[in-house]
């Protein structure tokens, strides 16, 4: 009964751990993923031929000069 318990009790463990350092591994990567992402955009709204779009009233993106042109 007890030996029952003790590998019971091991496998329990070892499927949490497992499942913990996967859960970790992907979220480390996500992580990276969104930081490599993010270095990009930036990047990429500093080039000069990038064009900033602003929200409109009724929800189409213009540029900031042609906005009150319709």
């Amino acid at each position: 009964m007890v030996w029952r318990f003790v590998i019971f009790a091991v496998v329990i463990g070892a499927i949490f751990f497992g499942v913990r350092n996967i859960w970790r591994s992907w979220t480390r990567q996500f992580r990276a993923d969104d930081q490599r992402t993010r270095q990009r955009d930036l990047a990429e709204r500093k080039r000069p031929d990038v064009i900033d779009l602003k929200r409109d009233g009724d929800g189409v993106y213009r540029p900031p000069d042609k906005r009150d042109e319709r």
